[in-house]
């Protein structure tokens, strides 16, 4: 099955957290992916530590996991020296959204689903491309 979706932590908190203020966007967006959405281990942990560590909500995104709805893909270890790359090259970037940017150059068909718009307009694979992203407005 093709990777059509590379998800960040801030959609999949919404979509699991019905007080997050991108719930209602994040349920729409990823109830319209088709097939399972794929993400990376780092995401992974970084939701499930926004969604309160040891809770209901964080079991079920590892229960989404261990069911299939969510597949982990893994850039590493091949590609920690690109994903250091470029947490050097942009300051603000942490280990989550480059791992994103690397599965990004990795599958290049893929949009990246998250909520922070700002950071992925700035952010490019491949050195010089913009990342497809979907994005609340």
């Amino acid at each position: 099955m093709p990777v059509r979706a590379l998800v960040d932590a801030g959609p999949l908190i919404g979509w699991l957290n019905a007080s997050d203020q991108w719930h209602e966007w994040s349920c729409s967006v990823l109830s319209q992916v088709p097939g399972p959405l794929h993400t990376s281990e780092i995401v992974l942990g970084e939701a499930c530590w926004n969604l309160g560590g040891n809770t209901r909500p964080a079991h079920a995104l590892l229960t989404l996991v261990r069911l299939g709805a969510i597949r982990l893909l893994q850039p590493w270890p091949d590609h920690l020296e690109r994903t250091q790359t470029l947490m050097l090259k942009y300051e603000a970037m942490d280990a989550a959204d480059a791992s994103l940017v690397v599965l990004s150059e990795m599958y290049p068909n893929a949009k990246v689903i998250a909520t922070d718009r700002t950071d992925f307009s700035v952010y490019r694979r491949f050195r010089s491309q913009k990342i497809p992203v979907v994005c609340p407005e």
